[in-house]
């Protein structure tokens, strides 16, 4: 302690005279003076900081990187996308954390996280909070409120990528309003709060041990990833999308900007994941251990997807490694605080196949989702959710939940009974039939009133132009003929009319324009 006062004494010594020309290195170094000015203040008045202060910036750091994750979505959705809907997408994403934020607000985060509502139960369990609506709540809980908002703002905008290009405009706001006041929140009560799952209530635990998903694998991820399953699948496809029984791809604007959004929402998951701590204080450790397993499993989802890939297709695809790159990282969510490095390696690599045939097999059904929300959220999520009770090891158990039920709690793979492994199948089912269930109920009136989805003639020329103020959906092709050596400039749509049978097909893209998809239906009688 004397050689701490003694430093400090000197330093102050030596700012008070920093001006002088003898003193070179704070001369050449303002930044050191007013960081050892900030040292000292921190050392005069230490008495003024408080755990609770601590914990409280921790988890506005990790909001504001979590926040920071709808910059990565814009990003992404916006590369996957037509550019004719560059501005309709841009503008639901801006409005998925604004309604979110009102929603959360004034009924989502008291139905997710107020204690439990005897009033309202299902089976003997609470099913919503029965407090903390309109920020009822002390100063610093108001720090977890804005954190648990921007993780219902992510599980949103999953959606919102999975029916773009199609939807309209009103019924995709209510569908993210219910998500995010009552859909989303009863999810979370469940595993988060006081609800059938939860592993943080003192009694009543689910198969003794309640449900593993330590950052949201299942609350967060598969929740936005069911949702948008029954949406795309009552929604249908797009236009173009599947052709004469085919898979037809569809123009995608940038791979620049899904690279882009990758890389962000990457950074943003070590506040996703590492903050999930909900405190430093005691916790740092799992922390660094939390984005330690987050970073091993999305490099392995992002080198195991990229090798399923060009297996399969002959060619190293960006769209591949990109949300490989998701795929792990939604993978590892649900056990990111309980499993070994190994483990993540595993988790992740397991991810990869996952997202890539899922992928496979919504196409056969004719599920039509742009951005890949459904395989790389929901079904990804989904493993995510089954692997952490696979891979909990009792250390790291013991570090994140509770050293009393560490061995009990363990996942199979290290010795732990089935008792975590039932209760992540159980909260599975009930994701499966809430979630997809809650979005039925919304969204199929919509259709059977007409509301759901936009005319024919607005899908083609995309919503930009009639909706937004105008597009650039419209390519200039330039080509030069070869006989008059004149410019010639044509505006190209994505989609034209068979002269045959007047199906929409994607247009072709040579010059001059060969018949590029032939007509293969056949002529009745």
């Amino acid at each position: 302690m004397q050689k701490t006062k003694d430093l400090l004494n000197f330093w102050e010594v030596q700012m008070k005279h920093s001006h002088t020309s003898s003193n070179y290195f704070f001369r050449k170094s303002p930044s050191h003076y007013h960081m050892m000015l900030l040292v000292m203040h921190a050392f005069k008045y230490k008495e003024y900081l408080t755990v609770e202060d601590a914990n409280t910036f921790w988890l506005l750091y990790g909001a504001i990187l979590v926040f920071f994750m709808q910059a990565g979505f814009a990003m992404l959705e916006v590369g996957h996308v037509q550019s004719k809907n560059t501005k309709n997408i841009l503008i639901k994403n801006v409005l998925d954390a604004s309604v979110g934020a009102i929603a959360w607000w004034t009924s989502g985060y008291g139905i997710a996280l107020g204690s439990g509502n005897d009033d309202v139960k299902l089976l003997g369990y609470s099913v919503m909070g029965n407090d903390n609506y309109l920020l009822d709540m002390d100063m610093h809980t108001k720090a977890n409120w804005l954190f648990q908002w921007a993780f219902c703002a992510t599980a949103a905008t999953i959606v919102s990528g999975a029916v773009a290009e199609r939807i309209t405009f009103t019924s995709y706001i209510i569908l993210s309003t219910a998500l995010t006041a009552f859909i989303y929140p009863v999810v979370v009560h469940a595993g988060w709060g006081e609800g059938f799952a939860s592993p943080f209530k003192e009694d009543k635990l689910l198969e003794g041990c309640g449900v593993i998903d330590f950052a949201g694998s299942g609350v967060v991820h598969a929740t936005g990833g069911i949702s948008a399953l029954a949406a795309c699948y009552i929604l249908g496809p797009r236009i173009g999308r599947f052709v004469n029984g085919k898979v037809q791809r569809l123009e995608q604007q940038s791979v620049i900007f899904q690279t882009l959004g990758t890389l962000i929402l990457w950074f943003g998951w070590y506040g996703f994941n590492g903050v999930s701590t909900l405190a430093i204080d005691g916790l740092s450790g799992v922390a660094a251990h939390t984005m330690v397993t987050t970073t091993i499993a999305a490099a392995t989802g992002s080198l195991a997807t990229t090798g399923l890939g060009y297996l399969h297709e002959g060619i190293v695809s960006p769209t591949n490694t990109n949300n490989g790159v998701l795929a792990g990282l939604v993978s590892i969510t649900a056990g990111c605080s309980t499993c070994s490095p190994e483990g993540a390696c595993a988790i992740g690599a397991i991810g990869a196949p996952v997202y890539y045939y899922s992928n496979k097999l919504l196409t056969r059904f004719r599920i039509d989702d742009v951005v890949g929300s459904i395989p790389v959220h929901g079904f990804c999520g989904l493993w995510g959710v089954l692997a952490a009770s696979l891979f909990a090891t009792p250390r790291y158990y013991s570090l994140a939940y509770s050293d009393e039920k560490a061995d009990e709690c363990a996942g199979l793979i290290y010795g732990g009974n089935t008792a975590p492994l039932l209760a992540n199948l159980q909260f599975m089912a009930f994701l499966l039939v809430w979630v997809g269930g809650a979005t039925t109920l919304i969204v199929y009136p919509l259709k059977k009133f007409g509301l759901l989805r936009i005319s024919e003639e607005l899908e083609l020329e995309g919503m930009d132009l009639s909706k937004h103020g105008g597009n650039d959906s419209k390519a200039i092709r330039r080509k030069k003929s070869m006989k008059d050596n004149e410019i010639i400039e044509e505006y190209i749509d994505e989609f034209q009319r068979c002269k045959k049978c007047s199906e929409i097909i994607p247009r072709c893209t040579c010059f001059p324009c060969i018949p590029c998809v032939p007509c293969k239906k056949k002529e009745t009688a």
